[in-house]
């Protein structure tokens, strides 16, 4: 049972403090509810573009790591399609000194034409590197939109096109902060050896004069449901062939969310999972095949990938691949294998939660999706799943017409 205290700032920021007696450490982790998903089709690629913007400094602070690193702190942050997250650790006794960093860069960042250009280039390069350069770095920009049609899952977190953030205009980053970057959008989680007043009295401190700002009331597009089987071929310099079967699936706080993922581990969560001991070990058909979940706070994917062995076809893949998948939705999955899968996700669990600031990230992400409390919860949400309902699930996820696949060929081998 990991304990918390939560308390609400009257400009709106939510507060949750985790007392961990044991650690010299603190961990200070600042989530934003805004993501990829949050932005103009004609503007992408801003949330990850204002991750990095927040480390160009404020108006009284001109570098923002410095004076955590001489605190004997850390920082570092992640943007996905759903939120903006930012973390610091530092020795307990220093942790004013990352609230009044982060508290003063939600106040009054710096925006000048130095740090846009500066990390303006930075992304770009990213962009370049990892999403163009590099082999099946392009994937998720040509499955997210073979997948989304509507909804702005259907592109990825980098943006759509370089030529977004090439064109991204001071007002446009200005208007952006001043929208998403304001206590009432934020879920602030302190996690260290502290007591409650304490941390009371130092939020209040530092973030108690910020204007809460204007809720951002979210109206995203809803994906219709997919009705026709979709596929796409792209041709790249690639080692290999690649495929990528995308499911629709629900949304992260339907109760099915985990019986979603107990099914990605049955398929392909590891040696000895399903499609890894028929496709790849007794067939041969595969050098690599795995399957997982976007985890996505809309509806998110169920997704199938792996890489095609030497001399191998697609359409020995799907012979094989369909079999399997017709297996696991007309027969009951064995209740041997079932309590397998549970005790490997509970022993995944309880070893991400020995660490401080995955315990503080995963409770800022629960308070966010309704409850921080959840993070307490979800063990039992595994440990219930029956084999009934891991049928049923598994039934209704695994149909043509509500797949997408993309498969990526080699010139080498076109």
């Amino acid at each position: 049972m990991i304990k918390f205290e939560r308390f609400t700032l009257q400009n709106g920021l939510k507060v949750i403090f985790h007392r961990d007696e044991t650690t010299p450490l603190a961990v200070i982790n600042t989530l934003y509810d805004v993501g990829a998903r949050d932005e103009n089709p004609d503007k992408t690629g801003f949330a990850h573009l204002f991750e990095h913007l927040m480390f160009g400094g404020s108006v009284n602070i001109p570098d923002f790591d410095a004076p955590l690193q001489r605190a004997g702190g850390e920082s570092n942050a992640f943007t996905s399609n759903d939120i903006t997250n930012y973390y610091d650790v530092l020795p307990a006794q220093n942790i004013e000194t990352a609230l009044w960093l982060e508290s003063d860069r939600m106040l009054s960042l710096a925006f000048t034409d130095k740090s846009l250009e500066t990390q303006r280039s930075v992304v770009i390069e990213e962009f370049k590197q990892r999403y163009l350069n590099q082999p099946y770095g392009d994937v998720w920009l040509e499955l997210r939109p073979l997948a989304y049609k509507s909804h702005p899952y259907q592109w990825a977190t980098i943006g759509k096109f370089v030529k977004h953030i090439e064109e991204a205009k001071m007002a446009d980053v200005k208007a952006f902060f001043e929208k998403f970057y304001t206590p009432n959008n934020t879920i602030l989680c302190i996690a260290g050896n502290f007591e409650l007043e304490e941390i009371k009295a130092l939020v209040e401190k530092w973030y108690g004069d910020i204007p809460a700002g204007t809720k951002y009331q979210r109206k995203l597009i809803k994906e219709p449901k997919q009705q026709n089987y979709r596929e796409s071929i792209i041709e790249r310099e690639v080692p290999t062939d690649a495929f990528y079967y995308a499911f629709k699936m629900s949304d992260r706080k339907s109760k099915d969310y985990y019986i979603y993922d107990i099914i990605s581990d049955a398929l392909g969560g590891d040696k000895s999972s399903r499609l890894y001991n028929s496709i790849q070990k007794k067939y041969k058909i595969v050098t690599d095949i795995q399957s997982y979940i976007t985890g996505s706070i809309d509806e998110g994917l169920f997704l199938i990938s792996g890489k095609m062995a030497p001399g191998k076809s697609f359409a020995e893949l799907e012979s094989v691949l369909w079999k399997e998948l017709e297996k696991i939705t007309s027969e009951i999955i064995p209740e041997r294998e079932l309590n397998r899968l549970k005790n490997k996700i509970q022993t995944s669990k309880e070893f991400q939660e020995q660490g401080l600031l995955n315990r503080a990230m995963s409770l800022a992400y629960h308070e966010l999706l309704g409850d921080a409390n959840g993070i307490n919860e979800e063990q039992n949400a595994y440990s219930s799943i029956t084999s009934e309902e891991f049928s049923r699930v598994a039934k209704t996820l695994f149909s043509k017409n509500s797949c997408s696949l993309l498969k990526v060929k080699s010139i080498k081998n076109a």
